[in-house]
This record gives C-alpha cells, sequence and structure tokens, in this order.
C-alpha cells in the first residue's frame, strides 16, 4: 500500500470511529470508564498504527499539509497518554499470567 495522505486521513478517521462507538459502548454498560473498558487496548493498537503511518508518511513526503501534520501531532500526544495502558488492577498486560488476563479480558 503506498503511503498516502488519503491513506493517512481514512486511517485517522477509522481511530476516530472506534473511539465515538467505544464512548458509546461505555455509556451503554452503565457509564463504565473508559479505563476500565476492555477495548481500550484495540483503541490503543489503532492509534499506534496511525501515528506510526503518519510519521512514515512525513518522512518519505516533505510537503505533506500542515494541518494533517497538526492532526498527526495531536494523535502523538493521545498516544503518550496510552502508550503504557495498563489494567485496573495498574498491571501492564505484558507483566500478566493468563489467568489474570482472561479475568481482565472477561473471558
Amino acid at each position: 500500500m503506498a503511503i498516502t495522505v488519503q491513506n493517512f486521513i481514512k486511517f485517522a478517521n477509522f481511530y476516530n470511529q472506534v473511539a465515538k462507538a467505544m464512548s458509546a459502548i461505555c455509556v451503554n454498560k452503565g457509564g463504565i470508564p473508559i479505563e476500565n473498558y476492555v477495548g481500550r487496548f484495540f483503541a490503543a493498537d489503532v492509534l499506534e498504527f496511525v501515528v506510526e503511518y503518519g510519521e512514515r508518511l512525513i518522512k518519505s513526503n516533505k510537503d505533506v499539509p500542515a494541518d494533517v501534520v497538526s492532526v498527526l501531532e495531536r494523535f502523538r500526544a493521545q498516544f503518550k497518554h496510552v502508550h503504557d495502558l495498563t489494567t485496573p488492577s495498574e498491571k501492564p498486560i505484558y507483566e500478566m499470567t493468563l489467568e489474570e488476563f482472561e479475568k481482565v479480558m472477561n473471558i
């Protein structure tokens, strides 16, 4: 797939739709905080992909519009906040046992 501004915009829109859906789900489930919703890990993965794609876009194309660069900066700032997502027990997923992971993911 070619790294283009149009594809970046599509990925950014997809992430925004995921975030909106996640917020709606949290409200529907009785107002649970987003930080306690298990889908936040997927949203963080999508955000990471969007940021990495945007960085590759800027590296490969020096004449990226300023508004696209500002959107990427906003996503970078959001990603800094979710980079080290933890579970409700404040334990990162990569340090969990299988049983702890299944409990957090409601499996």
